[in-house]
């Protein structure tokens, strides 16, 4: 998961505190804790899910926690620090044996994950207070989102925080929204959801669903 504290352009993840699984999210400004909200409502004991871009384990943790030892995660990170970081949070919080960690690009998920899924959770751009040149790319993107899409079970849901304030953000951003709007609605469900009293560059949530059909 990529979390930011810089700036109306970044994600104020990085001041968002997980709550337990029990808990009420007392707050909803930004991408992920409205991502959380989803998770929380969607995915259940013994599920299978992804976190495709683990940053500083965040989502990791919250899925881990959310499909309990019965269940099974699979996070991705290119950055080992990412991994680590993940890691550290999850042993200390007595969850990494439903967890794998994977050390690769989220367009290779397909090779790890066989398995339906419940949810996918995707957080665009960069690992805070990592190299800011390391950032996912349009191309790779749209290759995992729609290896996600592909693994998801009917009734399943596939989240993107996307940020706009980076170098490159933008061409990520139409990217997603291009492929979003191209889902057949007979299929999926497909929203995008942002705050109206925050800046058009605020990080904001894309939302698909397959349909049970």
């Amino acid at each position: 998961m990529f979390v930011r504290t810089e700036g109306e352009g970044e994600s104020l993840a990085g001041e968002y505190q997980l709550p337990t699984v029990d808990d009420k999210i007392n707050d909803l400004r930004g991408a992920v804790p409205l991502s959380h909200l989803f998770l929380r409502e969607r995915v259940r004991a013994g599920d299978r899910v992804v976190d495709a871009t683990c940053g500083n384990g965040n989502d990791t943790l919250l899925l881990a926690k959310l499909v309990g030892p019965a269940g099974r995660v699979w996070g991705f990170d290119l950055q080992q620090r990412a991994l680590d970081a993940t890691r550290e949070h999850l042993l200390a919080e007595g969850c990494l044996s439903q967890v794998n960690l994977v050390r690769a690009g989220h367009e290779r998920l397909g090779e790890f994950v066989t398995e339906s899924l419940t949810a996918v959770v995707f957080n665009l751009g960069y690992l805070p207070g990592g190299d800011k040149g390391v950032v996912t790319r349009p191309a790779t993107t749209l290759v995992a989102l729609n290896v996600a899409l592909d693994l998801l079970l009917s009734g399943g849901i596939l989240l993107v925080s996307v940020y706009t304030g980076h170098e490159g953000a933008t061409d990520e951003e139409k990217a997603v929204l291009a492929w979003g709007s191209g889902l057949d609605p007979k299929a999926f469900n497909v929203w995008t959801s942002r705050q109206l009293n925050r800046p058009p560059t605020a990080p904001y949530l894309v939302l698909a669903q397959k349909r049970d059909v």
